[in-house]
């Protein structure tokens, strides 16, 4: 059984998992893509050990969609807003960043770029999750990966927020790109919400609550 959830905000992937799990009494659960706490969307579970390995089949290469919120003017410790935050620029310098100034900027985040993930992620360094390390106020640098945005388009632009929709390749960081945008303005940025829209063919509109698929 694949399963197309809601994940809700200030919920972990694996917590969702661990619901699944308790709902079906079947041990083997996987999710198709880890969406951090702070952010809510589409999250693809497979129920039992045959469609767990279907799982990486159905998701290779797929593009993902995201509506994006940024605040610019800020940066947080982990990208997010549940980081630390640090204003980096006055309020009257949002005044310089008008929308042509951003969208030039965006237009050099299209196509094939290069990423270096968050340190705050669950990627690997020796055999441990990057975070727990970033954590324990470790310094490391993880590699660089190059990515593909496909789509990048401004929905809202009332600095200091900028409302984005973005479609990405697997891999994806958004809230590295957050970042860099901000970096490329010159003023510092952090995504504050993140909704992802669309995994591959599963979509937000065809997806179950927690909720919903409890009461099943």
């Amino acid at each position: 059984m694949i399963l197309n959830l809601r994940k809700p905000k200030g919920m972990s992937s694996h917590a969702v998992v661990a619901r699944v799990r308790k709902k079906t009494h079947e041990k083997r659960v996987g999710h198709g893509g880890t969406l951090d706490p702070f952010a809510e969307g589409v999250l693809v579970v497979g129920v039992g050990r045959e469609s767990t390995k279907k799982l990486s089949q159905i998701l290779k290469g797929v593009d993902k969609e995201y509506l994006a919120l940024i605040e610019l003017g800020k940066t947080s410790t982990t990208g997010d807003s549940e980081g630390k935050l640090r204003q980096l620029a006055l309020p009257e310098s949002m005044l310089e960043i008008t929308k042509a100034k951003t969208e030039e900027a965006l237009s050099k985040f299209q196509g094939e770029i290069e990423q270096t993930p968050p340190s705050f992620s669950a990627l690997k360094v020796k055999g441990v999750p990057a975070y727990r390390l970033a954590r324990a106020g470790k310094v490391f640098t993880l590699p660089k990966r190059k990515v593909k945005i496909k789509e990048l388009e401004i929905l809202e632009f009332k600095p200091p927020f900028l409302k984005l929709r973005i479609v990405a390749s697997s891999g994806t960081y958004i809230r590295t790109l957050a970042e860099d945008i901000g970096e490329e303005l010159g003023v510092g940025a952090y995504l504050k919400e993140l909704l992802r829209t669309r995994v591959g063919g599963f979509k937000i509109e065809d997806s179950q609550t927690l909720e919903e698929f409890s009461h099943v």
